[in-house]
């Protein structure tokens, strides 16, 4: 245990070495050279260590290219874009890859923007437009034209010189695309199997033409399952006539899935999207709002139901003590219900038999739990009104059998409410997502509460005779 402390302890400090190389005073070709040795997202990060005369310098000393690599890191791009000269600030974005300069571009004012973007090379410009012409959640936004791509009919040789040649402007190599005569995707090389391939082999032997593929228009929450059963570095992305127009990385997949999993847990909590750090306070509350008019309007449901019992409330007011535990119970029911369904509904070759078997099971469950938690509170709020509150064995037990029949049925709801929403969300095209935590919960409330109150008015007032 000792060890591992120390090592941790001794964990180089990348982003402080870096700031005292820049602040060493030695000259700009031996800076030059150390930097090297560092990753682009270290640089990165010693960014903001930097004051901004450090960070020009250090620009001069690390060329565009790099530069271009290190701003892809960057949170806040716009910030340093800023220290920059148009035309030198148009030179790094047009070095980047397509979909990274879109990130950037996203960043800064639109006047700045449009003036980068008329500095640009026509190659640049049509590639980022490209990319800005699909909607946020269209994987065609996600992808870059980062890649490789040559002909069917090339030889070994013509094959490795097209590589060669592309991989200047291109350095996403490790799977190669086939394009046929026609411009059409045809297949995939690994660039391994390219690499080690003998001259006299046919290309076409090499070509995987089963290769996976998203359609560019094709929404990010239909195909990532799909990207995300494939282990490969590239997928390439075809448009309606089948030419490949750019592809999603691995990297790529990693960064749609987190906000994928950001959104949904936005949603999970009522809003209709993930909050971010710096956005304005406007923006915060356009997200909140709408989810919380609804549930407040649901709220007053519930509390509208609950004064319909008060005649049950006035006679036997030691109930509403135990009321917290039927509807935090149902709830929690509810919510666990929702979060298994919301997961097994990613799954697009779910059968409609499969959907209803999931609502019944999930029913079983409820009704078991329901029904041992409700043995359970039968024995002990009986015996604590008995033995804490003074109240005699059948006065204790009736309240705690209302308690325990009503914790029942309104578990074995709940747990039904929690898969069917879901499902109905997905069936009519909505993101189940929305049908979030506080949205069951609070309709469970509403359950509990009719379940409850309406248990102790049948049960204890017109068959008991209690109160």
């Amino acid at each position: 245990m000792v060890y591992l402390e120390n090592e941790i302890l001794n964990e180089p400090n990348y982003v402080q070495e870096l700031v005292e190389l820049i602040r060493s005073g030695e000259s700009k070709d031996r800076i030059a050279s150390e930097l090297t040795n560092y990753h682009d997202n270290d640089i990165s990060s010693a960014l903001d260590e930097l004051d901004e005369r450090e960070r020009k310098v250090l620009y001069h000393i690390l060329g565009d290219d790099r530069v271009s690599e290190i701003f892809a890191y960057l949170d806040d791009p716009g910030k340093y874009l800023g220290e920059l000269e148009l035309e030198k600030a148009a030179d790094i974005i047009e070095n980047m890859d397509a979909d990274d300069a879109v990130d950037v571009l996203e960043e800064v004012d639109e006047e700045i923007r449009k003036q980068l973007f008329e500095l640009m090379d026509e190659d640049s410009r049509e590639d980022i437009s490209l990319i800005c012409s699909y909607d946020e959640d269209e994987i065609g936004s996600k992808m870059t034209t980062n890649f490789i791509e040559i002909g069917r009919s090339l030889t070994i040789k013509q094959a490795m010189r097209a590589l060669v040649a592309q991989a200047e402007e291109n350095d996403n190599i490790s799977t190669i695309f086939v394009k046929d005569q026609d411009d059409t995707f045809y297949g995939a090389i690994d660039l391994k199997d390219l690499i080690i391939a003998r001259t006299y082999v046919d290309l076409e032997t090499l070509i995987t033409q089963s290769f996976p593929y998203v359609r560019d228009h094709e929404t990010i929450s239909d195909c990532i399952e799909r990207l995300k059963d494939y282990a490969e570095d590239s997928i390439p992305v075809l448009n309606e006539k089948n030419e490949l127009i750019g592809v999603i990385t691995a990297q790529d997949i990693v960064e749609v899935v987190d906000d994928e999993l950001g959104d949904d847990y936005a949603k999970l909590a009522g809003m209709t999207e993930e909050a971010e750090l710096e956005e304005p306070l406007k923006e915060s509350i356009k997200k909140r709002l709408p989810w919380l008019v609804v549930l407040l309007a649901l709220s007053m449901c519930v509390s509208t139901v609950t004064s319909l019992f008060e005649g049950v409330i006035a006679q036997l007011a030691i109930i509403v003590s135990f009321q917290s535990v039927i509807l935090g119970m149902s709830g929690n029911v509810g919510t666990q219900s929702l979060a298994v369904t919301i997961r097994l509904l990613m799954d697009e070759d779910l059968k409609t038999r499969q959907k209803v078997g999931m609502v019944f099971k999930e029913m079983r469950v409820g009704f078991s739990n329901g029904l041992l938690l409700g043995i359970l509170s039968f024995v002990f709020i009986g015996a604590y009104l008995c033995i804490l509150k003074g109240k005699t064995p059948q006065y204790a037990f009736a309240i705690s059998l209302c308690a325990g029949i009503a914790l029942l049925l309104a578990m074995t709801i709940s747990s039904i409410v929690g898969t069917a929403v879901p499902m109905f969300f997905h069936r009519i095209n909505v993101d189940p997502a929305v049908a979030s935590g506080p949205l069951i919960t609070t309709v469970n409330d509403l359950i509990g509460v009719v379940t409850y109150y309406g248990i102790a008015w049948l049960l204890l007032m017109k068959l008991l005779h209690l109160g």
